[in-house]
């Protein structure tokens, strides 16, 4: 247990979600990109086990006391497993460089087999540095796992680009594509749920900044439903996020069936309260660049107030977070200054002449 704090993270996370006495609200920012600094690693050293995987979450709770672990199954895993290649940065995140479907007609050469835990090696990583997280933490802390929505898994499959037009040219083959990475989600997220594991299921190329609702509505709606429900239909929690304007698809998201709502920081948190909050539990959404990489403790102060003061009042609960993961580059000290403001305005009971 952090020493600012009274509960243990799974005793405040269950308590909330239970609607049971907390010491404070949740605070789950994205650690995720970031968390190998905590634990004086680099990126391609964060990534190359399990052991340094669950290392990374378990520095970061031990320095800030957040109350979620995630671990990186990442955007582009099923692609990978598929024979998509990527580049190795030693700091930063792998980019694709080669994607394993060249022809929408050809999804024969996809082989779901491929994707199984058996046969994955990162899928066996991830599996095993969830079960490393809970064992050293002893269970105080809730791990999840983010992994890609069905559109985004395949673009990591078939290159975005050609991804896109093909919603116009070949949407019958899209749709097939689109049903195999759903499929292939139902499968892995099954099994991180067996073992207690959190989804943190993310879909940037699903972005209403990329996307028109209808788009939304017909590609990525079906898919990311039918998903939720299996994943419900076990006992998985899933908080569900979408980077970039979803201002105009929350509504449709919040219909999926999730269990949280993430929202990214281009997206005002009163306004998404106000159409959606009487439904689901609001997750977000301080400014990964603007104030976790750029700005001072005082300005980041005056983020987390400001998040609180639009959704403190959430009718169906509000989380702190950051609006998206964090880059590599974020100063730990600004984690610092997040998670101490984050505490100063979610201590319970809560006070909203704070947050004038």
């Amino acid at each position: 247990m952090h020493k600012d704090d009274q509960m243990t993270s799974s005793e405040r996370v269950g308590n909330f979600l239970q609607g049971k006495e907390i010491d404070r609200i949740p605070i789950m920012p994205l650690f995720v990109t970031v968390s190998g600094k905590a634990a004086g690693m680099t990126h391609r050293e964060k990534r190359s086990s399990a052991a340094n995987e669950a290392k990374a979450q378990l520095a970061c709770h031990e320095r800030f006391g957040n109350d979620l672990l995630i671990m990186e199954y990442g955007l582009h895993g099923i692609g990978k497993a598929l024979g998509t290649k990527a580049n190795d940065p030693e700091n930063g995140v792998p980019a694709l460089i080669e994607f394993a479907l060249a022809d929408l007609n050809n999804l024969d050469v996809l082989d779901m087999a491929k994707l199984e835990r058996k046969n994955d090696a990162n899928f066996q990583r991830i599996y095993e540095a969830v079960q490393l997280a809970y064992e050293q933490s002893n269970q105080e802390v809730p791990v999840g796992v983010l992994i890609s929505g069905p559109f985004t898994a395949a673009a990591s499959i078939y290159q975005t680009e050609f991804l896109l037009r093909a919603m116009r040219k070949n949407p019958q083959q899209l749709h097939k594509l689109i049903g195999f990475c759903t499929e292939a989600l139902k499968m892995i997220c099954k099994e991180f749920v067996a073992i207690g594991a959190v989804i943190g299921l993310c879909d940037p190329i699903a972005s209403g900044t990329i996307l028109r609702q209808k788009q939304y509505q017909e590609f990525v709606l079906p898919y990311t439903t039918d998903l939720i429900k299996q994943l419900r239909d076990v006992n998985g929690m899933i908080c569900y996020h979408i980077c970039g304007d979803t201002s105009s698809l929350v509504e449709d998201m919040v219909s999926t069936g999730c269990s949280m709502l993430s929202i990214d920081n281009c997206v005002d948190l009163e306004a998404t309260k106000h159409k959606v909050g009487d439904k689901i539990c609001l997750v977000g959404n301080v400014d990964p660049v603007k104030n976790f990489m750029m700005g001072t403790a005082e300005e980041m102060d005056e983020a987390v107030k400001d998040c609180f003061r639009k959704a403190y009042d959430n009718p169906c609960g509000y989380v702190l977070s950051s609006g998206c993961d964090l880059p590599v580059d974020v100063p730990l000290e600004n984690m610092d200054a997040f998670m101490a403001a984050g505490r100063k305005y979610g201590r319970w009971p809560l006070n909203p002449d704070l947050y004038v």
